[in-house]
């Protein structure tokens, strides 16, 4: 997939969550939740176009493991949504699979940076296959 489709799903994904989110019946509860969805997916994309700026390997490879982390934390948000009953589970289904498929692409990518640019300066983790997980 090429940068800009990427950067065009990754925005959509933030759209779509914020249509979802304006559907909800507010409550305390549903505040906390529909504000964190918020942030982590519209993170996502914030985070890949600053990852596609980046002047170094190291640089990419920071941003782009800020995106895993807020495509996977918006996965976990959709899931309490969807535990509590603030979400239904099939309206959230389509999400919850864009969101699996960002973070089997940027772990892919990561890997790929990792074992092209070896660096001293970049902390080398393991990075788990998250997309082997349901």
């Amino acid at each position: 997939m090429d940068q800009e489709t990427f950067k065009n799903r990754t925005k959509a994904l933030g759209v779509s969550v914020i249509r979802l989110v304006r559907e909800v019946k507010p409550s305390i509860e549903s505040s906390v939740i529909l504000r964190q969805v918020i942030r982590s997916s519209t993170s996502v994309g914030a985070n890949y176009r600053a990852a596609c700026r980046s002047r170094s390997a190291a640089e990419k490879i920071a941003k782009l493991s800020i995106v895993l982390e807020e495509a996977d934390e918006t996965m976990y948000w959709l899931e309490v949504g969807a535990e509590v009953e603030i979400f239904e589970t099939m309206a959230i289904d389509h999400l919850y699979r864009e969101c699996n498929e960002v973070v089997a692409m940027t772990v892919a990518s990561l890997k790929t940076l990792r074992a092209n640019h070896p660096q001293k300066n970049v902390v080398r983790e393991e990075i788990r296959d998250w997309s082997d997980e349901d």
